[in-house]
């Protein structure tokens, strides 16, 4: 090889050694035979009592009259640590003048805000049990178990006067007691 391609070689190669990361020596652990020497330490973490909750939304689809009850269900999800007592209750939800033995939705249409459809939120398919916010009285209880639990929250409309077309809903509260 000539010594004006060495020349360009080594010019190639420096330049390609000089953008290039640097390389790092692989270390090996050394052996050492003269003794040994331990220690131990704790690891620890503390569970507290705690729970979260997300529920779903419920829609009652879109209905011309209300000559007939409409049901739908939805859930709610409680995760609480292994062994922990819960209720979860319900609240009446937003709209003013409801309660939780008389559920409102309102109307969304400007104007149309105080015309209301009564609903209910049941614990049980039948339609039998209201689910409420009164622990010890309506709310349901479980115990966790460290992993989310799905709960179905049971809804119904029932048959009652059709108010004029409108978009109607509310707001309600699930929460959590632990």
């Amino acid at each position: 090889m000539n010594a004006s391609r060495r020349r360009i070689l080594s010019a190639a190669l420096a330049a390609i050694f000089a953008f290039a990361p640097a390389l790092q020596p692989v270390t090996v652990a050394a052996v050492y035979s003269n003794g040994t020497a331990t220690a131990q330490f704790n690891v620890t973490l503390t569970i507290q009592a705690n729970c979260a909750i997300a529920a779903n939304p419920l829609a009652f689809g879109s209905s011309g009259v209300l000559t007939a009850a409409i049901n739908q269900q939805t859930t709610v999800s409680v995760t609480c640590s292994n062994s922990t007592p819960y209720n979860i209750g319900l609240d009446a939800g937003s709209v003013s003048g409801s309660t939780v033995s008389s559920r409102l939705m309102a109307g969304t249409t400007s104007g149309n805000t105080s015309t209301t459809v009564g609903y209910q939120l049941y614990q049980d398919s039948g339609h039998t049990t209201v689910w409420g916010n009164t622990q010890g009285t309506d709310t349901v209880g479980g115990t966790g178990t460290g992993s989310a639990q799905v709960l179905n929250v049971y809804g119904q409309v029932p048959t009652q006067a059709t108010p004029k077309p409108d978009t109607y809903q509310a707001a309600v509260t699930a929460t959590v007691y632990f």
